[in-house]
């Protein structure tokens, strides 16, 4: 495992004071692209480790901590949608890769929590994202927590802890991990090798994995100027030829720039400042001018239904449509 991102020390710290009295089971939240996961992989490795150091990191070099490298371990089990463990392009025709945490994948704990542990420690089960659980499964791993076995722990790392059940989070020790200060964040980025950490972050809504993988895909970063160079302006919106050409962008994104913009144009009326997209200052001061507080207030409002209702559009174009013609209504006054 590498070592932990500049701005986990503290919490790492915290958690190696809780070790000496484990949980049954510990819940990682936080925004995305902050390294949960990364964080989780770590404790995990060290509480396996057979010589862990002073500071409560694994070894990197007994026989535990190899097989925990080569994915190996016997006392470890990770559970993730299969399209976070095969990633690559399916052929055509294949099945698609699951998005969800199956009611047999954690089923399969069953079997391994009655196992005796290979090296007479403790057993760890990772589930990432948890909030990918469907219904079944997680009812079925509240069954789980509700009767844990001896000696295992089970890692929950979410983004989105409200999607989990009451009655698991109950049952959880919980750390925060939270975005870091942004000159962290950017001091990190800029090791990188990334020369335009501000704006990146405040594309990425300020988690620094989020902006680095941003930075990496040019495709990526292609499509989002060109998205902002047409919503910057407005009276020469083509809503239709938009929406069609966003058509292969995932939903949940294109709300999302959409909102990180509302936020700026209300931002600008209100305080002066603008967070996300400093590069459009003018632009932002100049369509903010003429749009209604009320009504922006009520674009919002529909972004954040049109987020929630993301996941599974039945007509992404439908929906892009109609979100980009509200945001036409909103700036260009002549059609109010």
């Amino acid at each position: 495992m590498n070592k932990l991102y500049p701005w986990q020390s503290e919490l790492w710290q915290h958690w190696v004071g809780l070790r000496t009295r484990l949980p049954h089971a510990l819940l990682l939240k936080g925004p995305q692209g902050v390294g949960k996961f990364h964080f989780a992989m770590n404790l995990a490795q060290s509480l396996l480790c057979e010589k862990p150091g002073e500071k409560g990191y694994a070894c990197q070099s007994c026989s535990s901590c190899h097989w925990f490298i080569q994915e190996t371990h016997p006392d470890f089990r990770l559970l993730q949608p299969d399209i976070l463990s095969a990633p690559e392009e399916e052929k055509e025709g294949a099945k698609k890769p699951a998005r969800q945490i199956s009611v047999d994948q954690i089923r399969a704990l069953s079997d391994f929590s009655n196992l005796s542990s290979h090296q007479g420690g403790s057993r760890i089960v990772l589930i990432h994202p948890a909030e990918a659980m469907n219904a079944n499964a997680a009812n079925a791993l509240l069954k789980t927590l509700e009767e844990p076995a001896g000696n295992m722990l089970i890692i929950l790392v979410c983004h989105k802890p409200q999607q989990l059940l009451a009655t698991i989070l109950s049952r959880c020790l919980t750390l925060s991990v939270t975005a870091p200060p942004l000159e962290v964040s950017s001091a990190w980025l800029q090791r990188q090798g990334i020369s335009n950490p501000a704006s990146l972050l405040a594309q990425a809504g300020f988690a620094p994995l989020l902006a680095l993988q941003a930075a990496e895909d040019s495709k990526a970063a292609t499509e989002y100027l060109d998205f902002l160079k047409e919503i910057s302006q407005p009276a020469k919106l083509d809503i239709f030829t938009l929406a069609d050409q966003l058509q292969r962008t995932e939903p949940a994104k294109v709300i999302l720039w959409l909102q990180q913009w509302a936020y700026d144009l209300l931002s600008i009326k209100l305080t002066g400042k603008i967070r996300y997209t400093l590069e459009l200052t003018d632009s932002i001061i100049n369509i903010s001018k003429d749009i209604e507080l009320v009504n922006l207030l009520h674009f919002q409002k529909e972004l954040a239904v049109a987020k929630r209702e993301a996941v599974h559009p039945l007509n992404p174009r439908l929906l892009f449509e109609s979100l980009l013609l509200s945001y036409y209504r909103l700036t260009v006054h002549h059609v109010h």
